[in-house]
């Protein structure tokens, strides 16, 4: 095979990966919004494009085999497709918790936990997923530096969330058994959110550290 189109075939992939990239966010954003709105039709919809996102990453998966097979790469262009490879698994991991999202959306009844603000961490996460991607694609290693110190600000808001919820679970009088339950399970499923949406914090991470590997030979993100 000539090496020019070897390094097409290199050059689509990239350009496939950022594709699958903007599928995966949209399914995040329109995760959040349905949890948000308490939309049912958005959730359901979420939960059912999980398996365009999953065929995607298996096609990507193969042409990463595929390049490393067939052309066995070194240096740089090794670094590359390894790290390609990694990062189309932890897109498809975020898809998978888009898709948690809209399952809290179809079990949730009411917001009991206002002061819990669910959408503000999920703009930190999307744009912490967005900023890697663009590392990613311009190659940007100080991008990738910055965002893991981004992650820090995150797992604290996850914390202070979490505190919140527990605080004021403590102090909630209910009057019923029933109540407790309910409550309980609105609890658990707040909580779930918050861990959730933390774990996409980690996935940009690991796609930053996955960059500074690919462009620098700098595994100092990757843990």
């Amino acid at each position: 095979m000539a090496r020019k189109s070897y390094q097409e075939q290199l050059a689509d992939l990239r350009e496939d990966i950022l594709y699958m990239s903007e599928v995966v966010l949209e399914r995040l954003r329109m995760g959040l919004d349905a949890l948000e709105q308490k939309d049912d039709a958005l959730a359901r919809e979420v939960i059912e494009g999980d398996g365009e996102i999953n065929r995607m990453y298996l096609d990507l998966e193969q042409d990463c085999i595929d390049l490393l097979a067939l052309q066995q790469p070194v240096a740089s262009d090794l670094r590359f497709i390894a790290a390609s490879f990694k990062i189309i698994t932890d897109l498809e991991r975020i898809g998978d918790l888009a898709v948690n999202l809209g399952e809290y959306t179809l079990e949730a009844e009411e917001d009991l936990f206002p002061d819990v603000d669910v959408q503000a961490m999920g703009d930190l996460t999307l744009e912490m997923v967005e900023d890697a991607m663009i590392a990613y694609d311009e190659e940007n290693t100080e991008a990738c530096r910055e965002l893991a110190t981004r992650d820090d600000d995150l797992d604290h808001f996850a914390e202070r969330a979490s505190e919140i919820v527990v605080r004021d679970l403590i102090e909630r009088e209910l009057e019923s058994p029933a109540e407790v339950e309910a409550l309980l399970q609105d609890v658990s499923r707040l909580l779930l959110t918050i861990r959730d949406l933390e774990r996409v914090g980690d996935h940009a991470v690991n796609i930053a550290a996955r960059t500074l590997y690919m462009v620098e030979n700098d595994d100092e993100l990757i843990y």
